[in-house]
């Protein structure tokens, strides 16, 4: 069975083609009620560690090859990673949900591109 995981960001509206929604930030996202916002699993201790968030938000741009290789490191590390690929193994669609507004300098990008390379080899 193929699977597609794929990236979006929590305030953008769910969608029956989201599948099984995973938000991966450790923080809630801002202005969004618990009503409203739609995930299936909530994965805080996926996120990267609260040192290396607040080193790379202090400039997102030109720390992004350094956060995305400590952060890659962090999920090797971390058995929550393991455990959420054997979790979704099963799950013909995933959604990894984020709240950055940079849609290509976030944690969700980092374990978008580890979970599709697990896949492929």
């Amino acid at each position: 069975m193929a699977q597609t995981i794929q990236l979006k960001r929590a305030y953008e509206p769910a969608s029956p083609d989201d599948g099984f929604r995973i938000y991966i930030d450790r923080l809630w996202p801002r202005g969004l009620s618990h009503e409203t916002f739609h995930y299936d699993l909530w994965d805080k201790d996926i996120a990267p560690s609260t040192e290396l968030r607040e080193w790379f938000h202090a400039d997102p741009t030109d720390r992004w090859a350094g956060f995305e290789k400590k952060y890659r490191e962090e999920l090797e590390a971390n058995p929550a990673f393991l455990k959420l690929k054997e979790y979704i193994a099963s799950k013909p669609v995933v959604t990894l949900l984020y709240s950055s507004h940079d849609e290509t300098h976030n944690n969700a990008v980092v374990v978008y591109d580890m979970l599709n390379e697990k896949k492929s080899s």
